[in-house]
């Protein structure tokens, strides 16, 4: 029989691989944004490059959020969880912007 502590350590298994797995994808995402913004325009890779920038510290900050988050008690889990997922919306929200901008 398999206690709780292990399905809800498989459960933080889980959502960390997941979580892991959604950061991978941005970095190839950003990869390809720095890609195109370095065929930008001189002013508009300024531009670029700042929000490069703070996509880079937006996925710096989210992996650092997701770093020792198995030794986490129950307790502490749901306020890791709620930690990790606002640093992915933020990462998001920044992408997204750098994003639209490059394609204006």
């Amino acid at each position: 029989m398999i206690s709780k502590n292990t399905k809800a350590m498989n459960g933080k298994e889980l959502y960390i691989q997941k979580f892991q797995a959604q950061l991978d994808e941005r970095e190839a995402d950003i990869a390809k944004l720095k890609a195109k913004a370095s065929w930008a325009k001189a002013d508009a890779q300024i531009a670029m490059n700042k929000q490069i920038e703070a996509i880079d510290l937006g996925l710096e900050d989210a992996q650092a959020k997701l770093s020792g988050r198995f030794e986490v008690s129950e307790a502490a889990w749901s306020s890791a969880k709620k930690c990790a997922r606002s640093a992915w919306n933020f990462l998001k929200f920044v992408f997204s912007d750098a994003a639209s901008n490059l394609k204006n």
